[in-house]
C-alpha cells in the first residue's frame, strides 16, 4: 500500500456518503488513553497502537489537579475516581541529612468552592485501569511497534515492524519523548527543509527516575497511612544530586520516585539507552544505588527507600528518563504530536480535550489542509498553557536541585508573599477545559475558567464545501472576541 502525496482526489461533499476521519492514535499511555476515551464518546472512529505487548501498572502516584476534573465528571467517572483516590495535602519539604522541615507548601484553600475540585492523588496503575476499562478492547493493539509513517493528500499509513499495515485520515503522536511518529514526520519535514533548527536539536537529558509503589502496608508499617489527606513527602539531599518522594494512598500503598540529577559526566553513563524505559536490570542498579536514602513515615522507627524496595514487587519498580523541550512543530499535514502523561498527566488531558474537540468539528470527508488548519488552531488554544507548565516544571527542578538555584529558589518560595502565590494559583488552575461536543461540568465555582476557545464550536454541515471557515471552527481570538458581550471572565 503505498500513498502519493502528489495526488489528492477532487470530491464533492454534497454528493458523498458522510464518514467521519478515522483517527490512529500511537501510544497508550494516558494522553492517548485519554483522547480515546473522549474519541468513544463522539461518532470519530479510532483505534489505539502500542508497542509494548502487554500493559504493565508501572509507575507512581498521579496529582490530579481541580484542572482536570471537569474532563471525568464530563466522561461520568468522577465519582469512582474519588472513591480510588485521596485528597491532597501540604507538600512537607524536608532537608537531609537532618530530616528537618525545611518548608510547607500548603493546599489550595477551600479548591473544591473555588475550583470546582480539590487535588486529588492516586497512583498511576489504578488511573491507568480506569481509563483503559472506559475503551473497548478491539480498539487497542498491542506488540506494535511503528516503523514508518507515510501521509499524503488522501490519508495516512503507518506500517509495523511485525509487517502490518493501517491506514487512517488523521495520525496522532502519542507515544512518549522518544516519540517514533515524531521521529518520522520531523524526518521527512527536515528532507524538506521544513523542520526548525530547534526542532532537530537532542533532547536536554538532565535526570532520571526511580518509580514504583508497594503492597498495602499496615499503619505499624506506616503510620501516616492512618492519616485521611495523601501525605506527600519530598527530601531533598543537601550533598547528593538526588530528591526523593513518598505518597500514601487510597490503598494503603505507598508510591514513591527518586530523582537523580545528572551532570555532563553522569548523563554520558545513562544515555546509552534513548528510550523511555530501561529493563529491570538498570532499575535494580539504581535501587542498590539508593535504598539508603531515609524517608519520613510518621513513626519512630527509621525507614528508608530501601524498605519501599523490599515491599515491592520487583518487575514493577521502573527506571525511566525525564526529559522536557518545547517543541515548535505539533503537527503536519495529516499528523499531529500531543503529550503523552508521564508522570503527570494534567496537560496531557488537557491536549486530549482541545484536540477531540478540533477533531469532532471537521467537516465529514475533511481534505487535509482542513485537517492541519485544526492542528494549527489546537496548538494556538494550547502553546501559552503549554509554555507556562513547562516554566513551573522548571522552578520545581529548580528547588529540587542541588546548587545556589536550588538555595535561592528554596528561598524565594519560603518569602513569597502570599497574595503573589494567589495570583500563581488562579492563573494555574483557571485552565480548565472541557469537551465541547458532551453535556458542561455545571460545577458551581467562585473563580470561573479561563476563556476556551475549542468549547464553542460547531461542526459544519456535511454538505457543505470542504474549507475550514470562522463560522465553522473559529480561531481562539474571533470566539474570545465573540463572547466579550458575554463577559467571559479573562484569566488571571
Amino acid at each position: 500500500m503505498e500513498i502519493n502525496p502528489a495526488v489528492t482526489f477532487v470530491h464533492e461533499r454534497s454528493v458523498m456518503h458522510a464518514k467521519r476521519p478515522k483517527v490512529l492514535i500511537v501510544g497508550a499511555g494516558l494522553g492517548g488513553l485519554a483522547l480515546g476515551m473522549i474519541l468513544e464518546k463522539s461518532d470519530t472512529p479510532y483505534e489505539i497502537f502500542e508497542r509494548a505487548p502487554e500493559v504493565k501498572p508501572l509507575g507512581s502516584a498521579i496529582s490530579l489537579t481541580s484542572t482536570s476534573a471537569p474532563l471525568f465528571k464530563q466522561l461520568g467517572l468522577w465519582d469512582e475516581l474519588l472513591s480510588l483516590s485521596k485528597e491532597l495535602d501540604a507538600i512537607q519539604v524536608v532537608t537531609h541529612p537532618g530530616l528537618e522541615t525545611a518548608f510547607i507548601i500548603p493546599a489550595v484553600e477551600n479548591a473544591a468552592k473555588r475550583y470546582g475540585a480539590e487535588a486529588r492523588l492516586l497512583p498511576r496503575p489504578i488511573l491507568y485501569d480506569l481509563m483503559l476499562r472506559q475503551i473497548p478492547k478491539e480498539r487497542i493493539h498491542l506488540g506494535k511497534k511503528i516503523l514508518s509513517t507515510q501521509q499524503g493528500g488522501n490519508s495516512v499509513l503507518i506500517r509495523c515492524t511485525d509487517r502490518s499495515e493501517y491506514e487512517g485520515d488523521i495520525l496522532v503522536g502519542a507515544d512518549g519523548a522518544y516519540s517514533a511518529v515524531r521521529q518520522n514526520l520531523y524526518a521527512q519535514l527536515k528532507m524538506d527543509n521544513k523542520l526548525p533548527a530547534s526542532d532537530a536539536l537532542p533532547l536536554p537529558f538532565t535526570n532520571v527516575c526511580l518509580v514504583g509503589q508497594t503492597r498495602p502496608l499496615t499503619l505499624e508499617e506506616f503510620p501516616d497511612l492512618a492519616k485521611a489527606k495523601s501525605q506527600f513527602k519530598n527530601i531533598l539531599s543537601k550533598d547528593k544530586p538526588y530528591a526523593w518522594i513518598t505518597f500514601t494512598t487510597e490503598q494503603s500503598s505507598i508510591c514513591y520516585l527518586c530523582i537523580q540529577f545528572l551532570d555532563s559526566e553522569s548523563s554520558k553513563d545513562n544515555d546509552a539507552f534513548k528510550n523511555s524505559e530501561w529493563g529491570p536490570e538498570a532499575a535494580q542498579a539504581m535501587c542498590n544505588e539508593v535504598k539508603d536514602f531515609p524517608i519520613v513515615s510518621g513513626g519512630e522507627k527509621q525507614l528508608t527507600l530501601g524498605d519501599l524496595f523490599n515491599w515491592s514487587s520487583k518487575d514493577l519498580i521502573s527506571k525511566v528518563m525525564l526529559e522536557e523541550k518545547i517543541f515548535k512543530t505539533w503537527g503536519h499535514c495529516r499528523t499531529v504530536l500531543m503529550g503523552d502523561g508521564g508522570e503527570g498527566g494534567n496537560s496531557a488531558f488537557h491536549d486530549a480535550i482541545t484536540l477531540a474537540n478540533y477533531i469532532h468539528a471537521l467537516p465529514d470527508h475533511p481534505i487535509a489542509e482542513e485537517i492541519e488548519d485544526a492542528f494549527k488552531l489546537y496548538k494556538k488554544e494550547r502553546i501559552s498553557w503549554v509554555e507556562d507548565a513547562f516554566s513551573a516544571s522548571q522552578a520545581f527542578r529548580n528547588m529540587v536541585d542541588a546548587g545556589a538555584k536550588a538555595t535561592i529558589t528554596r528561598f524565594m518560595l519560603k518569602k513569597m508573599p502570599k497574595w503573589v502565590g494567589g495570583i500563581i494559583e488562579r492563573k494555574i488552575l483557571s485552565n480548565r477545559p472541557q469537551i465541547y461536543f458532551l453535556p458542561r461540568d455545571e460545577t458551581p465555582v467562585i473563580m470561573p475558567p479561563a476563556p476556551q476557545a475549542s468549547l464553542h464550536l460547531k461542526r459544519p454541515e456535511s454538505k457543505k464545501k470542504p474549507q475550514l471557515q470562522e463560522e465553522k471552527i473559529q480561531t481562539p481570538e474571533a470566539v474570545v472576541a465573540a463572547d466579550d458581550a458575554e463577559q467571559i471572565p479573562q484569566p488571571v
